[in-house]
């Protein structure tokens, strides 16, 4: 019986698929390949329809409820041994496995580990704000721009609320006294910066940044560690006036779909790519950025890349996660173009507010996980 040809889809950026392919070239007695598609597909394509047709998806945490509804990905349990599993719980960074910690089980292995911080241009800016209290300051003698396209509007505002305090339940989104002050400090941002880059993805604003396009520093960003030796400075996520860091979880874990015949090859594959010595060594190497830990840590990982995971890693460590239910996509895509609008026409807070938690109802099922 002839070995399966695996097929795998990622997402389009060096750093979400150069070491993915290149690992794939090297295995031996695995043939697998991997395709691509653009950051908006990673970030909304509806995963049953990626499970129908690939056997390897890399995902992000938020689809685990729409994957879990639509039956469509394996268990990280019925593919490794629970030991096997705690330990890399205890090696990740921050709660990059717990994320993908659904409805009892796991759903896919935390390959790489992101989270939003703050980045700027190192030859304007000396040194960024820590605090959200210092930005409308710091904003009037510099070009502050708030990433805002896509889902990252609300994702930013989860983030400074988190910074201030609030904590999430099943029923709300967000604290309305907390959400209030954070719309607040959104608002005070939105500038002209924020303005002129209101249609720029995470990839796109730190390419601004690099070239000096009109941006200094951007609070909240999800972190690119391939821009920390171009000229883009990163450092931890602004804090609340009680030093919490206010960051809601990225990074990508890898899923193993019901389609997928699993072979001891392919395990032995993601045992590998889950490994400290790739992790610290071909992962970073290969343009990618890993999850576990110890390679955050690492004195020449962080030599070879401006410090971005030293400077950034107290963040991943305090990250938040974003909704994950059934549903949870739909309502990161509405609430954000929802907050989006709003923040540009300068729109009182509380109607923004009701209507963001009108959407959160209506998109999470009662009684579900959040």
């Amino acid at each position: 019986m002839n070995a399966p040809v695996y097929r795998g889809l990622t997402w389009d950026h060096p750093r979400g698929c150069n070491a993915l392919a290149a690992a794939a070239a090297q295995a031996s007695g695995l043939s697998l390949h991997w395709d691509k598609h653009p950051l908006e597909g990673f970030e909304s394509h509806p995963i049953a329809d990626l499970c129908a047709r690939y056997d390897l998806v890399v995902l992000d945490h938020p689809h685990v409820g729409e994957a879990v509804a639509a039956d469509c990905l394996v268990p990280v349990e019925s593919l490794f041994g629970a030991e096997e599993i705690a330990g890399w719980q205890a090696a990740v960074a921050g709660p990059s496995l717990a994320s993908y910690r659904y409805a009892g089980q796991h759903w896919a292995l935390p390959l790489d580990a992101a989270t939003q911080v703050t980045a700027y241009r190192r030859a304007t800016v000396e040194s960024p704000p820590v605090a959200w209290d210092e930005l409308p300051a710091f904003a009037a003698q510099h070009a502050v721009a708030l990433s805002l396209a896509g889902p990252h509007a609300i994702l930013s505002l989860q983030s400074v609320c988190g910074a201030l305090g609030a904590e999430r339940s099943g029923e709300a989104f967000i604290d309305r006294a907390v959400a209030r002050e954070g719309y607040a400090l959104m608002l005070a941002l939105t500038g002209d910066a924020t303005v002129n880059a209101q249609a720029l993805n995470p990839i796109a604003m730190l390419g601004a940044i690099e070239r000096g396009d009109g941006i200094d520093l951007c609070p909240l960003i999800y972190g690119y560690v391939n821009y920390a030796t171009l000229g883009v400075g990163f450092a931890d996520a602004p804090c609340g006036p009680d030093g919490r860091i206010g960051s809601t979880l990225g990074g990508t874990g890898i899923g193993v779909s019901k389609r997928c015949e699993v072979t001891p090859a392919l395990l032995d594959h993601l045992r590998w790519l889950m490994s400290q010595q790739v992790q610290r060594g071909f992962i970073p190497q290969h343009d990618g950025q890993p999850a576990l830990r110890a390679a955050w840590q690492d004195a020449a990982v962080n030599a070879a890349t401006g410090n971005f995971f030293g400077a950034t890693l107290a963040s991943v460590e305090q990250a938040l996660l974003r909704p994950r239910h059934d549903g949870a996509i739909a309502f990161q895509t509405h609430a954000s173009a929802r907050l989006r609008a709003a923040l540009l026409e300068g729109a009182a807070a509380d109607p923004v507010l009701d209507d963001l938690e009108t959407l959160y109802r209506n998109h999470h099922p009662a009684g579900a996980e959040t």
